[in-house]
């Protein structure tokens, strides 16, 4: 089984990981893709002034130190086939995309996670992801 789990850096999206691993019957023939979507940072003007490649470094760092750690407890966890893929974008629509080129079997994501912009991960994207996607949908509080 192939599945695609979102990543947003709250306790609920390491749930997610905990219950893929929990309902998998066997956790090596479990394929797992950890994925984490950036929104795109909006600048408004020259104000306050910013380096936008600072910026983009700083957000790329986090965004991989986040993967990183996803996939450190995936491995605690005893899943072995771990990968992981950073997007950019809205988050449903990334979510979907990657799930469909990758030919996952399930998405699995945490409810009310925060994103790095600290809006709610659940609901407008769970839901976005729900109507969106065909595949199968895993959500873990």
């Amino acid at each position: 089984m192939k599945v695609l789990i979102t990543i947003d850096g709250s306790d609920r999206a390491l749930r997610a990981i905990d219950a893929v691993a929990g309902l998998s019957q066997n956790l090596a023939d479990t394929e797992v893709i950890l994925l984490n979507v950036r929104e795109r940072a909006h600048h408004y003007g020259d104000f306050p002034p910013f380096d936008a490649e600072s910026v983009e470094a700083r957000q790329q760092a986090a965004q991989d130190d986040m993967l990183q750690a996803a996939a450190r407890h995936a491995a605690t966890c005893g899943l072995t086939r771990v990968s992981h893929a950073a997007a950019h974008g809205v988050p449903a629509s990334e979510i979907v995309r990657v799930a469909r080129e990758r030919a996952v079997d399930q998405i699995a994501m945490g409810t009310h996670g925060r994103t790095a912009l600290g809006g709610l991960f659940l609901g407008s994207v769970a839901q976005r992801v729900l109507h969106l996607s065909e595949t199968p949908l895993l959500l873990v509080k």
